[in-house]
């Protein structure tokens, strides 16, 4: 459902107003689900039972009130948790005269007549499915410019259906040329305000059909420098625009009565206030409704994108600038350095990056040019000397003498900053909103110099290119002086390798082309590989957004060693949050920034939700520490059992049994049970699933072919690894009756799933019977020690876990050679020991009190019943206790430890091999 079709409804329901029927035509204007709303109304899913009261979990508390108390019991009702315990989103009171809600998740409150609830539909949008994007410096015209423009686009669509590729095309680009013309003539670019709205109001027909004809005449107008002697008044009021905006004719959309409307009530909003640098996400959400619930997907946020500059060039700059104060001449030197500072972003998309350093650059600008001018003004012919302003082909920062003279033209150039975007009409968008974010900066330039600098005719907003930029050639896209600071910046795209298109992966095998393991990585690290290439040697950085699996498991082994042989380090790091925004649909990944340099002794800075370390060095795991990387190996490192695969079948099912076809085998062939075993994976243990396999031995391989329905699983086993490619498969399949890799250990064990849910404190981890078959979905630990199992179920585990291990999508990817192999705990006494051994019997216990629940329940990271978190809390403390006697505060203070101690271990078992080495040299000697 659009925003128009709700906007329509809700005048349906208005008049006339039905006061019985009106919250549900509310609701049901929004598309929710019909069948729940008569539930409603019958009293099935309304969990109040007082009159003219509804309490819909989770939806909705609404209650309708006299007229003298409407306000009172508002107030009372956003304000007392009993009346909304069960967390409806919105609270509605109303005396169906005024209209009174609140939005529990964003906080925001209505107060209007209740006849006026169409104007305000955006405020219920989220019954929709439509969030409305709140971001820390988000400016409300942003929401609801976007808002209009998405009603505005859902009116043409109607009458200009888009079916290819290039009639998509040709209504974005209208539409982007829609949003210069709102954008001109509320900031003075078109004069006078409101020109290009009161012309079409005035110069075409009320029911649209002229439109179309208006628009396409104005549209070659603004590309027209020279024009016609005999045009009308009423084109050629209209500037010359150029810039390449106007440049190719496109087909414009007919329109009806509606659509026309719609364009003359956008052009009434006030466009002055709207951030360019919302203007590519916004028209990407508007021609995807199905994504317009989601606009932060689109949309990096200014807080995160500030997570990028700020440490990246832009803290620097401020400090230079505090530093500089009072002194003219520092000040301009620093204004010539700005004036050097080049920006790229290489996958741009719509060009936020780009817009918001942009505009961060030109307000330094201003509060230079502010303390100058304010170091002059008491001066003799300030006056005269503020009139003799520099020309832009003048300015001269470095060489300027201590009479300085306010600039004429900003030192800070469009050209300076570059991108690539694969996608032709992003990258369109992009220069678009550079070039109005000049034109916003320029009025505040105004403010302080004086005077506007010129917006028409356009230039090229930028050095922004089409083009894949993981196979352009970086250094063909810059002109470098070798005074110029370059700082590369972004958000590429991320992709794991099972999510990558077949382009993508070329595009991967092209950048690591010879790189041993390169298919493991994700896409992104096609753009780090590169800028690390590009940045050696050069006055340059580099900084990404990007998923935090590029900083854990094999992908750290694989990546990062390439970039840190060009004499590279970690400047800064962003450690793994959440990606930020208010979307309904948040994207589901865990973020990490990741800035890298030329390696010198400057300060760098981890960078946690709570904290900011000053550290001595960044490892490719984003913790302080010396550069390690954890490779796969095979034996532990500690002092514990060594941990083994699970059994791996390669049988297409055919060996495995449910509960009831095993059942139905030993009610047929009581001899069966004999050839039966019980299977244990991951999903079996968190879920606590029974299931079977058939397990056979030469022993007993001619009873199981006397079972006709064992031979026919047999044969298909057969049938299917001969089928296989890999080489060990196909010769397995001369033995089709055993697993194709067998490592069955008759003895007890504890079993770790090789793949656990992220939300989880925890691993689900427990103990199996012997003769049970572990599958290589798990791994095992056979005839294991008690204290074992507080080692690997601690938490002080899991923080290694988390950092170490590899993912599969943002899940868990447990694996021995990484996570089991290389966790460095302390030799620890006999008595340690016994105390690990009773709080493993505590967990144990407060378990068996709740036999009904599965793993999986019983460590929901919300539903963990409060004796088992407690027990796992106590034997977190005696874990942290055999590292040393204080516990630790935070999980990277856990980390920093755990690879400290992992530093010092490698170190004494390096040293102890190059011993034995010694030792056996010198006998050999002596014989």
């Amino acid at each position: 459902m659009n925003i128009a079709q709700i906007e329509a409804n809700l005048q349906k329901i208005i008049n006339p107003l039905s006061k019985e029927s009106f919250i549900y035509d509310l609701m049901s204007s929004y598309n929710l689900p019909k069948a729940s709303i008569t539930r409603l109304q019958k009293g099935n899913l309304n969990l109040s039972k007082v009159k003219g009261e509804i309490d819909w979990k989770k939806k909705l508390f609404f209650k309708e009130v006299s007229s003298e108390e409407v306000y009172e019991i508002f107030a009372a009702a956003i304000s007392n948790g009993s009346t909304t315990k069960h967390d409806p989103r919105f609270v509605i009171i109303t005396d169906y005269q005024v209209l009174l809600a609140y939005d529990t998740k964003t906080k925001d409150t209505l107060n209007i007549p209740i006849e006026n609830t169409a104007k305000h539909f955006d405020f219920f949008l989220p019954w929709a499915g439509m969030e409305k994007t709140q971001h820390q410096n988000e400016n409300p015209a942003d929401v609801k410019a976007a808002e209009r423009m998405a009603k505005l686009y859902d009116e043409i669509e109607k009458d200009n259906p888009t079916n290819t590729t290039e009639e998509i095309h040709n209504l974005n680009v209208f539409l982007s040329r829609l949003l210069f013309c709102f954008f001109a003539e509320d900031t003075g670019i078109f004069l006078p305000k409101g020109l290009f709205t009161n012309a079409i109001a005035s110069h075409t027909q009320e029911d649209g059909s002229h439109l179309n004809t208006y628009l396409d005449k104005l549209f070659k107008v603004l590309n027209t420098e020279i024009r016609q002697k005999d045009l009308p008044v009423h084109y050629n009021i209209f500037p010359y625009v150029n810039g390449g905006l106007f440049a190719n004719s496109i087909n414009i959309p007919s329109f009806t009565r509606k659509s026309r409307q719609a364009i003359i009530d956008s052009g009434k909003e006030d466009w002055s206030a709207i951030n360019p640098d919302i203007f590519g996400s916004m028209i990407q959400a508007v021609i995807s409704p199905e994504h317009r619930g989601s606009w932060g997907m689109h949309y990096t946020s200014v807080p995160n994108i500030m997570k990028v500059i700020r440490p990246l060039f832009l803290d620097e700059l401020y400090e230079e600038f505090e530093k500089a104060k009072q002194d003219p001449q520092k000040l301009k030197k620093l204004l010539g350095r700005i004036a050097k500072i080049k920006i790229f972003d290489p996958a741009c998309g719509s060009g936020n990056f780009l817009i918001i350093a942009y505009k961060e650059l030109r307000l330094l600008e201003l509060k230079i040019l502010t303390e100058l001018k304010g170091s002059f003004s008491g001066t003799t012919g300030f006056e005269e000397k503020q009139t003799a302003l520099f020309s832009k082909t003048q300015l001269s920062l470095a060489t300027t003498t201590a009479s300085f003279q306010i600039p004429l033209f900003s030192c800070i150039e469009l050209q300076n900053f570059y991108g690539i975007e694969l996608d032709d009409f992003a990258h369109e968008i992009a220069i678009l909103s550079l070039w109005l974010a000049q034109h916003q900066m320029n009025i505040k330039f105004k403010e302080i110099v004086g005077h506007l600098i010129p917006s028409l005719p356009l230039k090229a907003g930028g050095n922004i290119i089409q083009g894949n930029s993981t196979r352009i050639n970086w250094e063909d896209v810059f002109f470098l002086l070798p005074s110029d600071e370059l700082y590369i910046l972004g958000n590429p795209p991320y992709l794991g390798y099972s999510m990558q298109s077949a382009a993508q992966k070329k595009d991967l095998a092209f950048v690591f082309k010879g790189v041993k393991g390169y298919k493991n990585l994700d896409y992104i690290a096609c753009w780090f590989l590169k800028a690390a290439k590009f940045i050696k040697n050069k006055n340059s950085k580099f900084a990404f957004v990007s998923t935090n699996s590029i900083c854990q498991g094999e992908q750290i082994a694989i990546l990062w060693p390439h970039i840190f042989k060009n004499y590279l380090e970690i400047g800064f790091a962003h450690t793994s949050f959440k990606w930020d925004n208010n979307a309904k649909s948040k994207a589901a990944v865990i973020c990490i920034i990741v800035g890298v340099r030329n390696s010198n002794n400057s300060e760098k800075y981890l960078f946690s939700e709570k904290y900011t370390h000053q550290v001595s060095n960044i490892n490719p795991y984003l913790v302080k520490g010396k550069t390690n990387f954890i490779e796969r190996r095979n034996r532990p490192l500690s002092n514990v059992q060594p941990i083994i695969r699970g059994t791996g079948f390669s049988d297409n099912g055919n060996l495995n049994l449910t509960s009831l076809e095993r059942n139905d085998i030993l009610s047929k062939y009581s001899g069966a049970s004999s050839l039966i075993k019980k299977v244990v994976g991951s999903y079996e243990l968190i879920n606590k699933q029974e299931r079977w396999c058939y397990w056979i031995t030469v022993d007993n391989y001619e009873q199981a072919l006397n079972i006709p329905e064992i031979e026919r699983r047999i044969r298909l086993v057969k049938e299917f690894r001969l089928k296989s490619e890999k080489k060990t498969t196909k010769q397995s399949a001369q033995i089709p009756f055993k697993p194709s890799e067998d490592r069955f250990n008759p003895q007890n064990s504890i079993v770790i799933p090789r793949v656990s849910s992220e939300r989880r404190k925890y691993i689900p981890i427990d103990f199996v019977s012997g003769n049970t078959v572990i599958i290589d979905s798990a791994q095992a630990i056979y005839n294991p020690e008690t204290w074992v199992f507080a080692v690997v179920t601690s938490y002080m585990h899991m923080v290694w876990v988390k950092a170490v291990a590899g993912r599969l999508k943002s899940d868990y990817r447990y694996s021995s050679a990484l996570c089991y192999n290389n966790f460095p705990f302390p030799f620890i006494t006999d008595k340690q020991k016994q105390q690990l051994d009773s709080h493993v019997m505590e967990i144990m216990q407060e378990r068996e009190h709740y036999p009904e629940k599965t793993l999986s329940q019983l460590y929901d990271p919300i539903k963990i019943p409060a004796g088992l978190k407690e027990a796992h809390y106590r034997l977190d403390l005696e874990i942290e206790y055999c590292y040393r006697s204080k516990p630790f505060e935070t999980d990277e203070e856990r980390l920093e430890y755990l690879f400290k101690l992992y530093e010092e271990m490698i170190a004494a078992e390096k040293a102890k091999g190059t011993l034995f080495t010694t030792e056996v040299k010198s006998q050999k000697k002596k014989k």
